[in-house]
């Protein structure tokens, strides 16, 4: 992912706005309900939080593990729309999902601008 540039952001987004948005949502992705800040083994559209001496065996065996951080996503993809109802909680998993399409239509646009 790419480095967040909080300057594009309301000044109270880390101290306020991302907060009630985590709290909201039970600090776990309201998408998968992936929790944050634990490390987790994901089987398809399910996971497993892994801890302790299973998450070293884990590692020793090559098991690909995440370790999930929760972002705050824009449903409209508009960073200024910080309405709270535009506003979700997500692993990196369904937030890079979410903006797959956006992502695309970026990448095409800026080809597009290359060609002239």
């Amino acid at each position: 992912m790419m480095p967040i540039d909080y300057k594009k952001y309301p000044e109270n987004w880390k101290t306020e706005i991302r907060p009630a948005i985590l709290k909201r949502a039970g600090h776990k992705c309201e998408f998968c309900g992936a929790p944050n800040h634990h490390t987790i083994v994901r089987h398809g559209d399910q996971f497993e939080i892994i801890e302790g001496m299973v998450l070293e065996a884990m590692a020793i065996d090559g098991v690909k593990t995440t370790w999930i951080v929760l972002t705050i996503a824009h449903m409209d993809h508009d960073i200024t729309n910080n309405h709270p109802d535009n506003l979700k909680a997500l692993c990196q998993k369904c937030h890079l999902n979410h903006d797959k399409l956006q992502h695309k239509l970026t990448r095409e646009s800026k080809k597009s601008l290359m060609l002239f």
